[in-house]
């Protein structure tokens, strides 16, 4: 592999490769090219590192999704391929019934289109998987967005891709279980089996796989004839892949000693949450997001559901004559659950609005099919939505005044037409790509094009609400990158996909051991304070809010909390 030197030098051997995705953005690729090589070091170190992890192709999991998709496709989330039939014209003058007719072949064709979408997608990455099912190992070169995430170059079958793609991608690497690795395998196998048991305790987890084996055997064994137990999973294929590393190492003579090549994740609980409440020392939010211990992992999403239920039930006790919301609450009071405010907990990280969250709980509601009338559903919506938020606030008080003040900085600085601008812990500046498009006009003899170019003048709507979450990412890269480099030197294999780090089985207590001290390294530095002196220094005339009060947390529990990332 190339290894990166500058803004433009390195990622593939013979392709033009660039450190950064800047998408025409100028402002932003002319910050990186300006920055000083030994500035963006650590952020190149930690690219090569990513791109010098070997892969190689799962054969036995390929073998099971070429053989589905030869069957027409259908199962563990493979998209059908064939076409639905459009519905006949009905022998009828009824405007009402022709109406009704015409909508349901607009639906109908609109599927086939996606479907036509997702098959061609598909058959790119298979493509890509059987030209390289031989290959004793390949690599994923790595660059990054404006605000610093981690992304591989290639474009069709990566391991950040869906689950098809993660299922028929290993490690080229092997490595012996060892007596935690087996356990660890049987955890990772539980959480890609989901479905209410990824919440359990990790004894909870080995528990559930061991009383499963039978179906696991079986699983690997027969995929396709046998019981198929596998494809209850949340990730099938991954689940699979998982099932026949488990059989095989269960049926060695040791499995202990038995060599795996799947990669084990640890995924961040809710992580843009966590990172809010690390830099606002917030107790309560960090309890909510498990950087604290517990027996068990804290569901967040359970949380603010309870939450919610609990206000719901006192509106229902109110009069609907005094109280308008009341007969939406007897209506939602047995509809709250996890998933219906997941959606919208999750994008609070990202500054949703009350709109958001309405349409967000509209369409949970909606699947279920319990509202008529069209006007009772977007009623219920609307208070639905009012009091997840509530719930959101009162959980998470210290999030909310951080991404408050974000966006108050932001708002101070695109009012003077300047673009929000930041460098993020590992050195990599940032500059906000948000600009008014103008449009260029070329006249042909043949055609008159019109062309977009960025002018002067910022967005400002844009800059402010879209800080708060590209600050928050900037951060959660910079997270993955140094735990990235530190495992490279404990000498573990390790890929990153945001905030979900894999590793070997064997070497999962290490890399818990090491992301949860570099999550602390990070908030133990003066992260808002810095932020706030660069934006003094870059525009002293102007007024900036003061920081936002933040709690007592201690970070250094991060270190004891098993569920931090799990």
């Amino acid at each position: 592999m190339a290894y990166f030197h500058s803004y433009d030098k390195g990622g593939h051997l013979f392709l033009p490769s660039y450190v950064m995705r800047t998408h025409g953005a100028k402002q932003q690729r002319e910050a990186v090219k300006r920055a000083p090589r030994n500035q963006l070091e650590p952020v190149f170190e930690a690219l090569d590192t990513l791109g010098n992890t070997k892969w190689r192709i799962n054969g036995k999991v390929l073998s099971v999704v070429d053989k589905i998709w030869a069957n027409g496709g259908r199962l563990a989330g493979l998209v059908d391929r064939t076409d639905l039939d459009l519905p006949e014209e009905p022998e009828t003058d009824n405007e009402a019934e022709k109406k009704k007719w015409k909508w349901k072949v607009k639906s109908v064709k609109k599927e086939n289109r996606e479907r036509y979408s997702q098959r061609c997608d598909i058959e790119l990455k298979l493509a890509v998987a059987r030209k390289m099912r031989d290959e004793e190992c390949f690599y994923y070169p790595h660059n990054v967005d404006f605000r610093g995430r981690a992304y591989p170059m290639h474009p069709h079958l990566n391991h950040l891709g869906s689950d098809v793609c993660r299922g028929i991608l290993e490690f080229a690497e092997g490595r012996p279980l060892g007596k935690s690795g087996l356990q660890w395998l049987k955890i990772h196998s539980a959480n890609l089996y989901a479905g209410g048991v990824d919440k359990l305790s990790n004894e909870g987890r080995i528990a559930f796989v061991e009383n499963h084996l039978d179906e696991i055997f079986d699983s690997a064994d027969n995929p396709t004839e046998g019981k198929r137990w596998w494809l209850n999973a949340e990730d099938p294929f991954q689940f699979l892949a998982a099932c026949i590393t488990l059989t095989e190492a269960l049926r060695s003579s040791s499995p202990e000693a038995f060599i795996s090549h799947i990669p084990v994740h640890q995924d961040g609980s809710c992580n843009g949450l966590q990172h809010y409440a690390a830099l606002g020392r917030d107790k309560l939010g960090a309890a909510a997001v498990n950087l604290v211990a517990g027996e068990k992992p804290a569901d967040v999403y359970s949380g603010i559901a309870a939450r919610v239920l609990e206000i719901m039930q006192k509106d229902a006790q109110k009069d609907p004559a005094n109280f308008s919301d009341a007969r939406h609450a007897k209506t939602l009071v047995n509809q709250v659950d996890r998933k219906l405010v997941k959606q919208t907990v999750m994008t609070s990280v990202y500054g949703v609005t009350y709109i958001g969250a309405r349409e967000q709980i509209k369409r949970r509601l909606k699947e279920r099919d319990i509202f008529s009338d069209d006007s009772e559903l977007f009623g219920a919506a609307c208070y639905a939505a009012k009091v997840t938020l509530t719930a959101l606030e009162e959980m998470f008080q210290g999030a909310r005044s951080i991404m408050n003040w974000l966006g108050d900085c932001a708002k101070v600085i695109a009012a003077e037409n300047q673009p929000v601008h930041w460098t993020t812990p590992l050195g990599l500046p940032v500059v906000q790509p948000y600009r008014k498009l103008g449009r260029h006009i070329i006249k042909t003899s043949l055609q008159i094009l019109t062309l977009q170019r960025e002018t002067d003048k910022v967005l400002a709507k844009r800059q402010r609400t879209a800080f708060p979450p590209n600050f928050v990412h900037s951060l959660d890269g910079s997270h993955m990158m140094m735990t990235a480099v530190a495992c490279k030197k404990a000498g573990l294999n390790f890929a990153g996909v945001h905030d979900s780090y894999w590793t070997h089985a064997c070497d999962v207590d290490e890399m818990n051991r090491i992301l949860r001290e570099k999550f602390v390294e990070l908030y133990e530095t003066p992260i808002l304070e810095n932020l706030l002196e660069s934006f003094q220094e870059s525009f002293p005339s102007l007024t900036f809010p003061p920081l936002p009060e933040r709690g007592e947390f201690d970070l250094r529990e991060v270190l004891e909390s098993p569920y931090f990332f799990n």
